[in-house]
Formats: structure tokens, C-alpha cells, sequence
């Protein structure tokens, strides 16, 4: 078992230890937050992060600013920077190391498998398929990898809010695909004319999104977590008909379904086979019919949609548990 787990977050894009002051920032930053927290109880657990001044203690959590001293902690998670992973290993040749990725890498980084098998340093993507993904980007040796899923909250369940059948929900930074789904909604509005789409957006990455539609458009800027679930519980389906943009894991999706609310997205994309409820839609997301066709089944039928107890917390942090208490020649 790990004796003191450090994760260390150099691309923070601010500092953050609460999960009630998350604004501006995303899912990755949150599920650190989960998983550190789930973690501290019996276990030093640190978060070390780039754009942070000062040092505290949280909820039984270290929040330090990095770089850092890092002996004391013989697990290091680095957020998704292979480049520093592969450092720390010079710098501690005796620590367990891993890459948390939440991304998939550009072609530039094609040389990242080589770099952190040579280095023993073990990926952990946030899906199976991002995985696959992942060898598959390795041309040559591929390195240890352990996919562990994002969490969604254990008591997060559909409830007797009525659903509105002509509200659809984005629910997500703009870069992804947001003007394909404008685009697609503005085409839906000739059949279902009382059509809105309500747009919530993180806050965490400012993105022109041009387009010509404007009826039904419901803007609703950030949103703080319990109001989002109220969004979710309201609306017919997430609304995500894009084909731009691949999930390595989708926690939009996973906490749409967990209160019943279908997803409408395009199939084999990223990770939207793997974590959709049988419920939601993966169709091809160009063919305006089929979407039109899983809308009017959604208002006719409703869906049945719910949590998938491996994306449960209790059940991620177990799985991370889990990794920790292998002896380190068994991570893979």
C-alpha cells in the first residue's frame, strides 16, 4: 500500500481546495478534488498545483504549490504531463509514478510511449476505450496501462421532477462542437418549433461560437454543480450531436444518465459508446432524421437511463485502492 500519495497539477490554471469554490474550472480538476478527498483517510495525501502561493491543509489534504519537495510521498500522479512524469523519474528513481491523462495527445507526442516505458511510469487513462485509444497512438513500445474511471456522486438518481419535452441541455465548454449542435438544433426547429436548447457553459476556456440561429437558445453561463443536476433532471436528452470533439471520458454523460436524462451523441466517438446508458442515442449525429426520430421517441416513451455502478465514487476510489495496494511490478 502507498504510503503518501502526491498529485501534482502543473497545467492548474488556478489554485482550488474545495469543491464548493470549483468555478472556472473542469472535470478534471473536480475529480482530483473527489478522488484526493476519498483518499485522505488513512492515507497522506497531497494536491500539488502550479498556480499556487501558499501551502494548507484541507480536509485532511495537503494543498501545496509546485514544484515541491516530493520525498515523503512514495506515489506520484502527475496530471497529464508525461514530460514531467518522465523528470520526476530522475529525480526519484525509487517512487511509483503514473500519468493521470484526461487527454488524448497530439501526433507531436508520439513519442510519449517509448518515453514512459523506458521510465516505468504507468498511464492511467479515464476510460477502457481512451486506453485502446492509447496503445494504439504507441507505434512502438506501449507503456503500463491502468484505466480507472472519473466518479460521479453515489446518491446522484432520477427523481419525480417532470421532464419538459421540448428542452434540450448542452452541457459543456464550447470548443466542443458546440456549433455543430446550434446548427443541428436550428434544423430541428422546422419539426419541433417549440424546441429550446439551454447551453451551460464551465467557464473555463473562452471560444467564439458563430452561428445564425438564434430561436430557442437559452444561455445559461456557469453553472454550480447542484444547479446543473436540476438541468439534467429537466430536460428531455443531453443534447451533444457533434462529431469534432472525442470524450476520453464524458462526465457530462455519465451524470446526465444517472438521473435518467438520455444523451444524444454521435456513435463511436471517444469514450460515448462505453459510458452512454443503454437509453441514450448513438447514432450518426449528421442524419437530422435519426435525431429527430430519437427526440420524438424520448417524447413519446421517455427512457430508461440510469447510473453505472462502476462510475460510482465509492466504486472509483476503491478501484484506485485498488492500484495503490499492487506491488508496482503488477500495475499494469
Amino acid at each position: 500500500m502507498a504510503e503518501g500519495v502526491m498529485f501534482i497539477d502543473s497545467f492548474a490554471p488556478r489554485a482550488y481546495d474545495s469543491l464548493s469554490d470549483m468555478e472556472g474550472l473542469g472535470g478534471t480538476e473536480s475529480t482530483i478534488m473527489h478522488i484526493a478527498l476519498g483518499l485522505a483517510p488513512g492515507l497522506r495525501v497531497a494536491v500539488a498545483q502550479s498556480q499556487r502561493e501558499t501551502a494548507e491543509t484541507r480536509d485532511g489534504v495537503e494543498f501545496l504549490p509546485f514544484p515541491t519537495d516530493t520525498t515523503g510521498f512514495d506515489t506520484l500522479i502527475v496530471i497529464n504531463s508525461w514530460k514531467l512524469a518522465v523528470k520526476l523519474r530522475k529525480e526519484r528513481p525509487e517512487a511509483r509514478i503514473a500519468v493521470w491523462l484526461h487527454v488524448f495527445p497530439g501526433k507531436h507526442n508520439r513519442e510519449l510511449g517509448n518515453a514512459l516505458h523506458q521510465a516505468d511510469v504507468t498511464v492511467i487513462p479515464v476510460s477502457n476505450s481512451h486506453g485502446d485509444w492509447l496503445r494504439a497512438f504507441c507505434p512502438d513500445q506501449v507503456p503500463r496501462i491502468h484505466p480507472i474511471y472519473n466518479p460521479i456522486p453515489d446518491d446522484l438518481a432520477p427523481d419525480d421532477t417532470p421532464r419538459d419535452p421540448n428542452l434540450l441541455l448542452f452541457a459543456s465548454a464550447p470548443h466542443k462542437g458546440l456549433d455543430q449542435v446550434i446548427a443541428r438544433f436550428g434544423k430541428l426547429l422546422d419539426r419541433f418549433p417549440d424546441l429550446r436548447l439551454e447551453i451551460a457553459d464551465p467557464g473555463y476556456m473562452e471560444w467564439p461560437v458563430p452561428h445564425e440561429v438564434e430561436q430557442g437558445l437559452v444561455w445559461l453561463g456557469t453553472l454550480r454543480q447542484d444547479e446543473l443536476f436540476r438541468h439534467y433532471r429537466r430536460a428531455l436528452c443531453l443534447f451533444m450531436p457533434q462529431t469534432t470533439f472525442a470524450e476520453t471520458f464524458g462526465l457530462v454523460i455519465a451524470e446526465a444518465n444517472a438521473v435518467g436524462c438520455p444523451a444524444l451523441l454521435q456513435t463511436g466517438l471517444g469514450a460515448n459508446d462505453e459510458v452512454a446508458c443503454p437509453g441514450s442515442a448513438l447514432i450518426d449525429v449528421t442524419d437530422i432524421d435519426a435525431i429527430a426520430t430519437a427526440l420524438q421517441g424520448w417524447r413519446d416513451m421517455g427512457a430508461e437511463c440510469g447510473a453505472n455502478p462502476a462510475f460510482r465514487l465509492s466504486a472509483v476510489l476503491d478501484a484506485w485502492r485498488d492500484w495503490l495496494n499492487q506491488p508496482d511490478a503488477a500495475q499494469g
